[in-house]
């Protein structure tokens, strides 16, 4: 598979997996689907802040359902069709939508989680994206400190976002399950995501057990903030 059929079959464009609005694959032989997008490093490359059994459990077994039975929910559906951030953007929050939200949400949440998580050493926020966390939240140690305190505040599983508002301003939140800032009309605060955290417990049980704080610690302090600032940039494209 080249990388063209690799960005349209997965759902996601590669720049250490950052999610994109693109078409699912259209199969001669069926619906288009989605696909599960490879990492960009191996499952031990994040240890020891994530250990490697984590990851390899997270990816190719958790991931790898949402795509699988999105892919399902999409058949016969009105979205099916459409590009990941189209189907999450239009998403709405009547019971019908349910297994979309969970699994269309699930689909791009991990695959922008995966983007934004650094091997080996990290660096700061660079350029636009350093100067707009500047305006924002006043220091990177304060965006830092919101975003761990939203992940904390997390009831059971979901997610800690930093996204771009639709007024051109950085905001910090907090969803359930697989929900994100894309589903307009399923979240409080709708926005274009560009950094994501999981705290389902399946991101780190097996390491950290009940310690969420530990590991949101841990992922906060290995960020890849090239690919993050990457998403920033795109996000204000639109």
């Amino acid at each position: 598979m080249d990388r063209r059929d690799f960005i349209l079959k997965s759902g996601v464009l590669m720049m250490g997996v950052t999610a994109a609005p693109v078409m699912a694959c259209q199969s001669p032989q069926g619906p288009a689907v989605f696909e599960l997008p490879p990492l960009a490093y191996a499952y031990t490359a994040l240890e020891p802040r994530i250990d490697a059994q984590t990851m390899e459990i997270h990816h190719s077994k958790h991931h790898a359902g949402y795509v699988k039975n999105l892919n399902a929910a999409l058949e016969g559906h009105r979205l099916q069709g459409r590009s990941l951030q189209d189907i999450l953007e239009n998403i709405s929050a009547d019971s019908g939508d349910t297994a979309l939200v969970n699994n269309a949400g699930g689909h791009y949440n991990h695959s922008l989680f995966w983007g934004v998580l650094a091997p080996g050493e990290t660096s700061a926020a660079q350029g636009g994206l350093a100067q707009a966390i500047q305006a924002e939240f006043g220091s990177a140690e304060a965006l830092m400190s919101q975003l761990s305190e939203s992940a904390m505040k997390v009831f059971g599983s979901g997610w800690a976002w930093l996204s771009l508002g639709n007024d051109g301003k950085l905001f910090v939140s907090g969803t359930r399950n697989q929900e994100n800032p894309l589903m307009k009309q399923v979240v409080e605060r709708s926005g274009h995501p560009i950094l994501g955290i999981d705290v389902w417990e399946h991101a780190y049980y097996l390491k950290y057990q009940n310690r969420r704080k530990d590991y949101v610690d841990q992922v906060l302090s290995g960020l890849n903030w090239s690919n993050i600032g990457a998403n920033y940039e795109a996000a204000l494209k639109g």
